[in-house]
């Protein structure tokens, strides 16, 4: 296997933009930014972004799968939707995938993604490596209080003027 390995589909935005679905290089796996597209390009549930997230979600789980990898591996998500409002629909499909190994996910509102009918787009990054790539819950550290620096306090201030170190002078 070369350093790096790329995975296409068949999505009719690969050759226009010039980018690959899949990239593997070494352990780290990005999957572009994917959207709600059935296996011939066609944009499924316009209108529905719970239907458009799960598309979305299972043309990720696809394109991981012919890596050799699974939803399990996966270490981030970047969801890009066009409402927030409907924010509750896209963690329900969220969730659906990733609740027994919920990666790190940042969800951001777009004003619109490259086509109309298009009311999400998800990427994905993944960690391939022979380490236990499943759930693996870290345990909380215990909280470690610095110790305190001492305060220095200001000297108080006497009403008397102290004592000058020049020498007196005589007449």
């Amino acid at each position: 296997m070369s350093a790096i390995s790329r995975i296409s589909t068949n999505t009719p935005w690969e050759p226009i933009v010039g980018y690959s679905r899949l990239v593997r290089a070494g352990d780290i796996v990005a999957v572009s930014g994917t959207t709600a597209t059935d296996d011939r390009g066609l944009i499924v549930g316009p209108g529905q972004m719970y239907v458009q997230a799960r598309q979305a979600l299972e043309n990720i789980r696809t394109a991981l799968e012919r890596a050799g990898l699974s939803m399990h591996q996966v270490i981030r998500t970047r969801m890009f939707i066009t409402d927030m409002t409907r924010f509750a629909d896209v963690a329900r499909a969220h969730k659906e995938f990733f609740a027994d190994s919920p990666p790190a996910s940042t969800v951001v509102e777009v004003r619109r993604l490259a086509n109309p009918d298009m009311m999400i787009e998800i990427e994905a990054d993944a960690y391939a490596g022979t380490a236990n790539s499943q759930t693996a819950t870290a345990k909380p550290q215990p909280t470690v209080k610095p110790k305190p620096k001492p305060v220095a306090t200001p000297a108080s201030k006497s009403t008397r003027k102290p004592p000058s170190k020049k020498p007196a002078r005589r007449k």
